[in-house]
This record gives structure tokens, sequence and C-alpha cells, in this order.
């Protein structure tokens, strides 16, 4: 997996000794309430467990499953993923409540946007995000993603039905 750097950011895959600051930062209520796949409370054997996943993806020779660790200053500040199918791909991140608001998840979502594209050759690339997640919709204009529609109950979490907003950025 490739490491992608800019003058503020690394993007590099997750290593062993990442588990405590996943256990500490994905224990966020506003990380949970806005993804599908984080369960809340977060604990040790989640963080263990997706550390292990993501190295072993990242040693298959034709993987097709990203996630990038954000790094800043030496601190990891979030995580941004993409996961490719043929000519296309989904995009998600998120970011350490105490990192929000200073650009990083639209510097990274700008990097690996621009890694799928021109090194992956990908054609599309899409971000599903909750319908009343602003920041995120910001981060993908920002971008050039644009607003395809609105998937009607589209995630079901705890219980209740939400809506979905598609974005997409093409080449």
């Amino acid at each position: 997996m490739a490491i992608i750097r800019s003058k503020k950011l690394i993007l590099r895959q997750f290593r062993k000794g990442d588990e405590k600051f996943l256990m500490k930062v994905l224990n966020d209520k506003s990380i949970y309430n806005f993804t599908t796949h984080i369960p809340y409370p977060y604990r040790h054997n989640d963080a263990k467990k997706w550390v292990q996943k993501c190295i072993r993806n990242s040693r298959k020779r034709k993987n097709k499953m990203f996630s990038f660790a954000i790094e800043m200053n030496g601190d990891i500040v979030g995580e941004i993923g993409l996961r490719a199918k043929n000519h296309r791909a989904e995009i998600g991140y998120w970011i350490a409540k105490s990192h929000r608001n200073k650009g990083i998840a639209t510097e990274a979502l700008c990097l690996v946007t621009k890694y799928a594209l021109e090194r992956m050759k990908l054609t599309r690339i899409t971000a599903h995000i909750f319908s009343q997640n602003k920041a995120s919709a910001s981060v993908l204009k920002k971008n050039g993603y644009r607003l395809e529609g609105r998937l009607r109950k589209h995630y079901l979490k705890d219980g209740k039905f939400y809506d979905s907003l598609l974005y997409s950025k093409v080449r």
C-alpha cells in the first residue's frame, strides 16, 4: 500500500500500536452517529481486529481496499478508506473530534481522490453520507464531488432509518 504525503499530512497503513489511539478517539458518539461499521462503545478487541484486518489487506497482491491512517505531526488524527471494484470506488472518512475544522478531511480527501483517479486509473468515486452530516457534505463539495441524489431510508442504525446522500466525482 502506498504512503501518500503532503506538507501537512501523511496517509499510511495502520500498524500495530495504533489500537490505543483508535480506542481513544472512536469512543466518541459523534463519530459513531455518522458511520455504519464502527461499534460503540469501541473496545480494545475492536481496534485489534481492525488493525489486523488492515495489515492483512495491505499484504494482498491485488488489494482493492485501502484504509489510511491520517497522520499529522506524528499523531493519528483520523482515517480515510477506499474500497475499489472494477472502474469505481467508494470512499469514507472520519476525523478525531479534537482535529476537526482544520482542513484535514478536505486535504486527505483531495489526496486519496487524486491517488484513486490518477494512480489507480479509476473512473468514478462515490461517497454515501448520512443526510444530516453537513460537515462531510462540505468536505465533498470542496473536492469537486457532486450530489447525485438522496437515498431514502438507506441506513438502518439503532432501529431507525436514515436517508443517505450520494456524492460522486468522475474522471
